[in-house]
């Protein structure tokens, strides 16, 4: 007997029903331990995604975010230590070993990874791999496995699944290789989909496409994703919510559109800033001074103000998430906002 497979193309729930809750993150700590102790990588990160709704993690290189991802998927560092709750479809699974965590991998988590060319085995065919993780997932046979994955194939839209099932990693482009990650992620009907800067390697007209590729498995599937990037200008048209993270930390957190539109946090309002205008090179870029500070050399208190020009003797100490405006923020001094 063969597991249940979901279908492809699950009918859209209606915006009117009540969306359960797939994943629940409630102050989550992430340290990594070395000859010196432990060392804070990931502080106080808590958020939740219900089904069909994608919630973006948003911020520089060297903020958290991926490492974050990996608390949750149980691929954290061997020498992690993780703190607080993560719920997935309402069972704790924090407590669980990162071997037992992994099992969830595929038929309950599926993991879009940025660069498909590292992700996906190169002398191993398309087609091994994916009727590998469908036969081990969902206990398929051969044959059953093979014609699920042309028809994942097909429906991400790629020409010629049976051929492509043959070929190899280097024989696609980048875009067609992503589609490949899509197709995997998707393939065991998980609930909850993971896309870490899932089109930063692909030219913008790609980019596009599997951005409207991912909202519409998203949709029609009644995916819960977490979506994460740097860019806020994707957040605002593709995802629900927004969690904008600074050096380990939650600074601004709340529906895309409050985030983008109206930012609480002087960092938040940076990022957007730092956004190329469609105006034809008319607007001057204003890029936030400053870098990330490495991990093991956060200021005290707020880790933003060494860059923020709002900054005072009061951000010395570490101020709370508290709503400001539509949104919530981390920060003494927040931006004025509009409800």
């Amino acid at each position: 007997m063969t597991a249940h497979i979901a279908p492809l193309a699950a009918d859209p729930v209606s915006p009117n029903i009540e969306r359960r809750t797939v994943l629940a993150v409630e102050n989550l700590g992430l340290s990594l331990r070395n000859a010196d102790g432990l060392l804070p990588i990931v502080t106080d990160v808590s958020f939740s995604i219900r089904e069909g709704e994608a919630v973006a993690l948003v911020g520089e290189s060297g903020c958290g975010k991926s490492i974050t991802a990996s608390a949750i998927m149980g691929i954290a560092p061997d020498n992690s230590v993780i703190t607080g709750t993560i719920t997935l479809n309402g069972k704790v699974i924090s407590g669980l070993s990162p071997k037992d965590r992994r099992k969830l991998c595929g038929r309950h988590m599926g993991f879009i990874f940025q660069e498909p060319m590292t992700a996906l085995h190169p002398t191993l065919s398309i087609g091994r791999q994916m009727t590998d993780t469908l036969r081990h997932n969902l206990g398929l046979g051969q044959a059953e496995a093979t014609n699920r994955a042309a028809e994942l194939l097909d429906r991400v839209g790629i020409p010629r699944a049976r051929d492509i099932l043959k070929g190899y990693v280097h024989e696609l482009s980048g875009g067609m290789r992503q589609r490949v990650m899509i197709a995997l992620a998707i393939s065991c009907g998980p609930s909850l989909i993971i896309a870490d800067e899932p089109t930063t390697a692909l030219d913008v007209t790609i980019q596009a496409q599997v951005l409207d590729l991912l909202d519409d498995m998203r949709r029609e599937m009644n995916l819960a994703m977490l979506f994460i990037t740097h860019d806020l200008e994707v957040v605002g048209d593709f995802c629900e919510k927004a969690v904008v993270m600074y050096a380990g930390d939650v600074v601004e957190r709340g529906l895309s559109a409050d985030v983008v539109q109206a930012p609480a946090h002087p960092y938040a309002r940076g990022l957007i800033d730092a956004v190329p205008a469609h105006d034809d090179g008319r607007t001057r870029l204003t890029p936030i001074l400053g870098t990330v500070p490495p991990v093991g050399q956060w200021p005290e208190g707020c880790r933003f103000a060494p860059r923020c020009n709002r900054a005072d003797d009061q951000c010395r100490a570490r101020p709370a998430l508290e709503r400001h405006g539509p949104t919530d923020a981390r920060c003494w001094h927040p931006l004025e906002t509009m409800a």
